[in-house]
C-alpha cells in the first residue's frame, strides 16, 4: 500500500516519518521523499493515528488525488535539482511529464491552479536554493555552478539569483562568510 506525505522534502523529514512508522508498528518496504510503501494495508484507525502523528511533526498524510499528484511533481523537481548528480539533458517539461506519465500541460495547469505559481517558478526557486548551497560549500566557482545547473551563462544565473533573493551571488557568499567568521570569533 502506497501512501503520500506532504512537506516531506528532506532527509530529516524521512527520519521523522521512519520513527513515526516504527512507533506505530507499521512495516514498510520503501521510504522515499513524499512516498512510503507499506507492507500491509492499514485500518482507518491506523491511518487516522498516522495522520495525527505526522501532523504533530509538520507533515500531512494526503488523501486527495490532485494533492498527491502535486506532491509527486514537487518530489520530481526537488530530487532533480537537489539530489541528482546531474540535471537531465532534456528540457524540464519533458522530464517531468515522462517521470509522472502525464501530459505536461495538464500537470502545469493543475500545479498552477493548486499552488498559485508555475512549475517553472517552482524550479527556479529550487535552483536558487541549490545555488545558495553550492555557494556556501565554496567548492565551485560561479561559472562551475552555472554550468552544473544548466544556466546559459553566469550572467543569467546572477540575474535570476538577484531577482529571487535581492542579492548578487558574490555578495551572498561574502555575507555568509562574514557570519561564519563572526560565529567562530564568539
Amino acid at each position: 500500500m502506497e501512501i503520500y506525505i506532504k512537506y516531506m522534502v528532506s532527509l530529516r523529514c524521512k527520519m521523522v516519518v521512519e520513527a513515526t512508522l516504527k512507533k506505530l508498528g507499521l512495516a514498510y518496504s520503501s521510504l522515499e521523499l513524499g512516498t512510503v510503501v507499506l507492507l500491509h494495508d492499514i485500518t482507518p484507525k491506523q491511518r487516522q493515528t498516522l495522520k495525527e502523528q505526522l501532523f504533530v511533526s509538520g507533515l500531512e498524510l494526503l488523501d486527495n488525488k490532485r494533492n498527491i499528484l502535486i506532491e509527486k511533481i514537487k518530489k520530481v523537481v526537488i530530487e532533480m535539482i537537489h539530489y541528482a548528480d546531474e540535471l537531465p539533458k532534456t528540457n524540464y517539461s519533458e522530464y517531468i511529464s515522462e517521470k509522472l506519465g502525464h501530459d505536461y500541460t495538464y500537470l502545469a495547469n493543475l500545479f498552477s491552479e493548486v499552488k498559485g505559481i508555475t512549475i517553472q517558478q517552482f524550479i527556479i526557486i529550487h535552483k536558487i536554493e541549490r545555488v545558495k548551497e553550492l555557494l556556501l560549500y565554496d567548492e565551485l566557482n560561479l561559472t562551475e555552478i552555472a554550468d552544473k545547473l544548466h544556466y546559459s551563462s553566469v550572467s543569467h544565473l546572477s540575474n535570476q539569483f538577484k531577482k529571487v533573493t535581492g542579492l548578487s551571488p558574490s555578495f551572498y557568499r561574502k555575507l555568509k562568510q562574514k557570519r561564519r567568521e563572526n560565529l567562530e570569533n564568539m
